[in-house]
């Protein structure tokens, strides 16, 4: 066989539906990176998992932009933004792909360099275990435990919702950078950058949940400090999970008491206590 051709047939196989033919025709198994107690939770509120899936997008930034600008770099910004949406579209799909209704357990990957901004995002698909057809929900960085919790509670996932800012601090003066030698002194150019990114990411984050009728966002997950090996160069990204409520209210949930069988207990001596009380 050619390379040609078989490279053809690897991307045959690989966008070929694993819901098709062979799910229909008896038990299949599955994949996912899920804990052996989140499955078992999961399957306990009438949903199951399907398979691994998978979304990546690279995002190109403009060569320079980082070199003579002070503020925030726009182009970095929107290719974070850019990376973000085609990254959840691709994991949408090949979470129909599996015949899954929505996406738990997110993962996010993200690397930022001087040319390109690249976005992994890697989840369990997940099903409903009573429905006969099964149509996309949601994408959620929640783990099994919590998206049961929000569920029982009148709570539901939507997507993502995600905002970064990359911010480059302005340059100290030679005065500045001589008075600041040898002292212990706040640098005031890099808390003020850390701020405007802050504000900008957090701001786009929750216009994210907003584009997406969200009521409120939860789990988010901060990165923030340096982008790269410069100093200069403040980013800060925010990631978390748009959800709504459906039901008519909020319901209550009692909590219950688990203790674990395997919690390892630390033994002592009753001599070493006499000991230690001088006896």
């Amino acid at each position: 066989m050619r390379l040609r051709d078989e490279v053809r047939q690897a991307v045959s196989a690989l966008s070929a539906s694993p819901g098709g033919a062979d799910r229909a025709a008896g038990p299949h198994g599955t994949t996912s990176d899920l804990t052996i107690d989140e499955t078992l939770l999961l399957h306990s509120a009438g949903w199951e998992p399907v398979d691994l899936v998978y979304g990546v997008s690279w995002w190109s930034i403009p060569w320079g932009v980082w070199q003579w600008t002070t503020g925030e770099v726009q182009e970095a910004s929107a290719a974070f933004t850019g990376a973000v949406d085609h990254a959840a579209k691709l994991l949408r799909q090949s979470c129909e792909q599996a015949g899954a209704s929505g996406v738990l357990g997110v993962d996010v990957g993200l690397r930022v360099s001087s040319h390109h901004v690249s976005l992994e995002l890697t989840g369990t698909a997940v099903r409903r275990t009573d429905a006969r057809s099964h149509h996309f929900e949601f994408v959620s960085d929640l783990s099994a435990r919590d998206f049961v919790l929000l569920t029982r509670a009148g709570w539901w996932p939507l997507g993502l919702a995600a905002g970064a800012s990359f911010v480059i601090a302005p340059r100290r003066t030679a005065r500045e950078w001589a008075a600041q030698q040898g002292q212990n002194v706040e640098l005031p150019n890099l808390t003020q950058a850390l701020y405007l990114a802050r504000e900008r990411a957090m701001e786009r984050m929750q216009r994210s949940g907003a584009t997406m009728k969200a009521e409120g966002i939860v789990a988010v997950k901060l990165r923030e400090g340096k982008a790269s090996s410069s100093m200069r160069v403040i980013q800060f990204v925010a990631i978390g999970t748009g959800v709504h409520l459906r039901t008519a209210a909020h319901r209550s949930i009692a909590p219950e008491m688990v203790v674990p069988l395997d919690e390892r207990v630390r033994l002592f001596e009753v001599k070493s206590l006499r000991s230690a009380g001088g006896e």
